[in-house]
């Protein structure tokens, strides 16, 4: 992965000069910048947080330039103690002292009361969901008139040559991504009674500022036969920290701290694929159904997995309000998790999707793709109009923005070559999108223009040659008539929360 990447940190101590000076790792601390080893190179590299493990001490690096999602746990023999380290700023961290008294003093009428206290705490384990914020495309759509918004339902369609689009159009500006907001938001006060408020009366599960900072907790993961190394914190119980690996059973998602437990549970269980309903099947992969209420646990440790990779989210205990469609690969073993997404069984919003995740070893494969095209497909057979939740992560929002793109093309050369004129609407409806991302869609792409009096549809002959080539690489569709499914129905007690 790329140092620059979507969600990229700034530079490490970029706060003014510091004393430098030897130190050992006795007397390395917390805020010290120094000299790690990442790659076979030594890069500059500020520590978070140290601590001890069965095998010895270990300290949290922040590594100059790199994504945040690149952090990692890192022993003493990584660290150059022969180099001089940078010492923290005294006077920098009495200023962040200061600072977060002012905004963690909370006045006594909105601390939440002590039964709601002993409510949420024990309940602070586990679903991920993304909250209510602007569209992520919001940046990108320039103001207009409401003259102009009423004339753009009924633009017509052309096919030709049109301001050019450059070669980057589409990669994600790093000012521009959800963590990025997120961070501005940081220092802002939270109330998780708040939070519970809007859980109870939204249904949406939305993003706690508190939890983006927090450090990674899992060092390393054994799932199946891949080894795989988290990338955010996840609420684990707190002696898993403690250990160099946790094992993960890969069917029924139980954790275990140490490996002879977990070779004794893979002696003794029995489940073979997600506890669910298949919904679908092909011959690359198949959909389980998976209702929350019913399946509790599973669906509890599927969301602490999922944290691991997934950066701004907020974990509750309670899955009942959500159905999970996971997406599995077969073979003579059973039916392996390859991602899933989450979804609402009432959304008042009409979101069809809560969360979505591809598991990083099936990542850059095209099953992305088919977990969003899945989503889509599910909405097409409920005659909905859906959309994801917002705000999406980075490598979510690329892969919806490809989705979109791609599925918008693709109708309107179909238009193109019979000759007819098609809508915002004709085209939501078609594709079971929601308006609003048709047209910032469209806009993205500097596809709307204003010619004549009208506002026309274009497609850029860059645009249709890139989706040309991209097609031809796409090896996997899911195939709607092996879909065999009905939107459930559920009582009122069955929609809500548990608690």
């Amino acid at each position: 992965m790329s140092p620059n990447g979507a969600n990229g940190e700034a530079e490490v101590g970029s706060d003014g000069p510091r004393q430098k000076g030897k130190a050992t790792p006795d007397t390395l601390q917390v805020g010290c910048i120094a000299l790690v080893t990442k790659d076979g190179h030594l890069r500059r590299a500020e520590i978070l947080s140290i601590k001890e493990t069965k095998s010895g001490r270990q300290f949290y690096c922040n590594f100059d330039n790199f994504n945040k999602r690149l952090d990692e746990w890192v022993p003493v023999s990584r660290i150059d103690f022969d180099q001089d380290v940078e010492w923290p700023n005294p006077d920098k961290d009495k200023q962040k002292d200061t600072k977060t008294k002012k905004t963690t003093t909370v006045s006594k009428k909105s601390q939440p009361s002590k039964k709601t206290q002993k409510r949420v705490g024990k309940r602070e384990q586990s679903v991920a969901s993304e909250g209510q914020t602007p569209h992520p495309w919001t940046e990108f759509v320039e103001s207009q008139s409401k003259a102009d918004g009423e004339d753009k339902a009924n633009a017509s369609l052309e096919v030709g040559a049109t301001p050019n689009i450059g070669p980057d159009e589409m990669e994600l500006d790093e000012d521009e991504t959800p963590a990025s907001a997120a961070k501005k938001e940081h220092t802002q006060s939270f109330s998780r009674e708040q939070e519970i408020e809007k859980l109870r009366t939204s249904g949406s599960m939305t993003q706690n500022p508190a939890e983006i900072s927090r450090i990674r907790n899992i060092s390393k993961v054994e799932f199946g036969r891949y080894v795989l190394f988290p990338w955010y914190f996840s609420p684990y119980p707190e002696a898993f920290s403690q250990e160099d690996c946790i094992y993960i059973c890969e069917f029924c998602l139980s954790y275990y701290g140490d490996f002879k437990s977990f070779t004794r549970h893979r002696m003794k269980c029995t489940l073979q694929h997600p506890p669910g309903n298949e919904i679908y099947r092909d011959d690359f992969v198949s959909f389980f159904e998976i209702d929350g209420r019913r399946q509790r646990t599973w669906c509890r440790n599927l969301c602490l997995l999922s944290k691991m990779f997934l950066d701004h989210k907020t974990l509750y205990y309670d899955v009942d309000p959500f159905l999970f469609y996971v997406m599995t690969t077969r073979d003579d073993r059973g039916s392996h998790l390859i991602g899933y997404f989450s979804k609402e069984k009432e959304s008042a919003d009409g979101y069809n999707v809560a969360c979505i995740l591809t598991m990083p070893q099936y990542q850059r494969k095209g099953y992305g793709r088919l977990l969003i095209q899945f989503s889509y497909e599910l909405s097409k057979i409920e005659g909905k109009l859906g959309s994801p939740e917002k705000p999406l992560s980075d490598l979510g929002l690329l892969s919806y923005r490809q989705y979109w793109s791609e599925n918008i093309i693709d109708l309107l050369l179909t238009k193109s070559e019979s000759g007819e004129k098609i809508t915002i609407e004709e085209i939501a409806t078609r594709l079971a999108m929601t308006t609003q991302d048709v047209e910032h869609t469209l806009q993205a792409l500097k596809m709307q223009v204003y010619h004549k009096g009208e506002h026309k549809i274009v497609i850029p002959d860059k645009l249709v040659e890139q989706r040309a080539k991209s097609r031809a690489k796409q090896k996997r569709q899911i195939d709607p008539q092996r879909i065999q499914w009905k939107p459930p129905v559920f009582t009122a007690a069955s929609r809500t929360w548990g608690w």
